[in-house]
């Protein structure tokens, strides 16, 4: 049955029609990513779910029990909460919820046949499990160091900056586990390594989520499907980014319309996921299970997972030598030994690189780190403390969140011919109008006469990048280009930076923008003031990383077993506990079942009028995907079988 069912939704504000007969479902467990160009109608989509907004038209058929939360772009919290009161505040029901399963606990100690008594801790049981509130103290303290708010922990929730205070908010929200969850930009405010945290919370603990992002890998590592808003429709494709970008291909080819122009967009987008991403992936996925395998032999060995962690260190390492031609290019920047502090945090120390006439180089590392400082000591904004730092005789153009190139009052066309007239000299000479220049930066003909202090974050973002690629510049500074943009604005912005001929030096916790725009990397490492220079794919430098930290963590793990004393005294476990007895009862019945839709679809495969209805690659998938979860089962059963016999014994 579905948690949110809306057919024939209409909307319409003034005389635009945002939503029109447009269809939508939500299954419980699914994450359904919405994507789309800005002001088509994702937002409103949410609102209707939520029930801010009424459509004009349709039906809309959602549980009233149902709990569905919405992370807010700008969160507003109680006077005087500090930030644990806030995160902690929105729990009170799991808390509740807690302590009126121990107190029936301990009731069944002694009336241990009181049916009521059982019904109810079972009815607690399944509600802790949804949540993932067994350990609940635990989990808050790793929300809050994974998302750098331990610092701020009994700091005034309302005198953290926005950014801040949207991580403190999606830390309530991701331990409440509403029934849906909804998240507008998730990803904004949250480095690489917050990101990959999220991930692995929203996949572990099966949220059904309903989430519009930009950020094109946390889609296709997340997304079960992916939602397309367009002309008012709905349109719904399988699977996460790269496959939406698949069938969106074959859909545009198969329908034969006069796409071009996107349809030109999807085969750079999809080329590039085909020969990057997926080959890249590929070779990521089985250098992983190798290291797996000889992660599991060395597990008794320190001096075998020490060799392991220099081998991948060395692999880094590989990557970082410079091609000898690229000494002959216009040197921009030259920087040696370079140091800065801010107060009493080393941000850089002894930073030594150079940086050329065409390079493409990505700022990256965790908020805080001093990504931004490097900016403005290239923009000679602030000045180094010690080392060396030149910069040489070149025009910049600049670009950052603040948009200070941009006068409120103005409307678009004045920024952009400020003389008058109605014409835009670009840097290769080309004489262009206004309209013809901004269409391609998605805007209509009616936005010319639109002041810019009218505009939305994101058509103000779109207005600061058109203006600076009219500009003739030798080097572009960016930070955090993509921040409140549209995936099909970003795929504009990727084709120009692709086709800039200058340096370009950016900022961004992007990973598939890093990934597809950089040739070059200053990772800052976010202690000491370590920046390394990097010439490896952005993803591939962080699944690299990811495993050092591993071995790390495994190799002190070992050393520490081995310090410890041989013989210990350990209370012995005498009987399940009461999940493993919960799944011992219940798996024989789910095993039973899924063998019977084994056989079904085996038999569905030997017969033409099935398959072919249903497709038979989406049989065989099916079938795949049911011996996966068959596997595991009975890998669950075996377990507890196994250690009920040890009990036994």
């Amino acid at each position: 049955m579905a948690l949110v069912d809306l057919q024939n939704i209409s909307k319409q504000y003034d005389i635009k029609t945002i939503l029109k007969d447009a269809n939508f479902t939500l299954n419980r467990g699914q994450r359904i990513a919405v994507i789309g160009q800005n002001g088509q109608g994702k937002s409103t989509l949410f609102k209707i779910i939520t029930r801010d907004v009424e459509p004009d038209s349709g039906e809309i058929s959602i549980d009233k029990s149902l709990k569905i939360e919405m992370l807010d772009q700008q969160p507003k919290f109680k006077a005087g909460l500090n930030v644990r009161d806030a995160i902690e505040g929105q729990l009170k029901e799991i808390k509740e919820a807690r302590t009126e399963y121990e107190e029936i606990t301990l009731k069944i100690s002694t009336d241990y046949e009181n049916e009521e008594l059982i019904k109810r801790q079972s009815q607690l049981a399944t509600f802790i499990d949804f949540h993932n509130a067994w350990d609940l103290d635990n989990t808050i303290e790793r929300v809050l160091k994974e998302f750098k708010l331990k610092q701020y922990e009994f700091k005034d929730v309302n005198l953290l900056s926005g950014g801040e205070q949207r991580r403190v908010s999606l830390a309530g929200l991701l331990l409440k586990k509403p029934d849906v969850l909804l998240l507008d930009e998730p990803t904004n405010h949250l480095d690489v390594y917050m990101v990959e945290f999220l991930e692995s919370l929203l996949l572990k603990n099966n949220f059904t989520l309903l989430f519009i992002s930009h950020d094109r890998y946390f889609i296709d590592n997340i997304a079960t499907s992916v939602v397309e808003v367009e002309g008012g429709t709905l349109k719904k494709f399988h699977g996460g980014y790269s496959s939406y970008l698949e069938q969106k291909q074959q859909l545009l080819e198969n329908l034969q319309k006069d796409h071009q122009n996107l349809l030109r967009l999807v085969k750079r987008e999809a080329h590039w996921m085909q020969r990057g991403v997926t080959a890249r992936r590929k070779r990521n996925e089985r250098r992983k299970s190798e290291y797996l395998d000889l992660k599991q032999k060395a597990k008794s060995n320190p001096a075998a997972i020490r060799k392991m962690s220099i081998e991948l260190e060395r692999e880094q390492k590989a990557f970082n030598t410079e091609d000898k031609q690229r000494n002959k290019k216009k040197m921009l920047y030259e920087l040696d030994d370079v140091c800065k502090s801010l107060g009493d945090k080393e941000l850089i120390r002894d930073f030594t690189s150079r940086i050329l006439q065409k390079d493409t180089i990505a700022i990256v590392g965790p908020n805080g780190s001093g990504k931004s400082t490097l900016l403005k000591i290239f923009m000679e904004k602030l000045e180094v403390d010690s080392g060396k730092f030149k910069k040489g005789d070149f025009n910049i153009g600049y670009f950052d969140q603040q948009r200070d190139m941009l006068d409120d009052n103005k409307n678009i066309m004045d920024i952009f011919c400020p003389d008058g007239g109605d014409r835009v000299t670009l840097p290769d000479g080309r004489d262009q109008h206004v309209y013809g220049y901004l269409k391609n930066f998605l805007f209509p003909r009616e936005y010319l006469d639109k002041k810019v202090g009218v505009l939305s974050g994101g058509e103000k973002n779109r207005v600061a990048l058109a203006l600076l690629f009219t500009k003739k510049v030798d080097c572009l500074i960016l930070d955090e280009p993509t921040n409140d943009l549209d995936i099909p604005t970003i795929n504009i912005l990727e084709e120009y930076l692709q086709s800039f001929q200058g340096a370009l030096i950016f900022v961004s916790h992007d990973r598939y923008f890093v990934d597809k725009i950089a040739k070059k990397l200053f990772v800052f490492k976010g202690k000491d003031g370590l920046v390394e220079e990097s010439f490896q794919p952005y993803s591939e430098y962080l699944e690299i990383e990811k495993e050092i930290i591993d071995l790390e963590s495994l190799e002190a793990e070992t050393k520490k077993q081995a310090q410890e004393k041989p013989k210990q005294t350990v209370k012995k476990q005498t009987k399940l506990s009461y999940k493993d007895q919960r799944d011992h009862d219940s798996l024989p019945e789910e095993i039973e079942k899924l063998e019977e839709k084994i056989e079904e679809i085996n038999e569905c495969l030997m017969n033409p009028a099935c398959y072919e209805q249903k497709g038979i690659v989406a049989v065989s998938k099916e079938l795949e995907d049911t011996e996966i979860i068959y596997e595991q089962k009975v890998e669950r059963f075996l377990e507890l079988e196994e250690l009920i016999e040890s009990f036994n014994s």
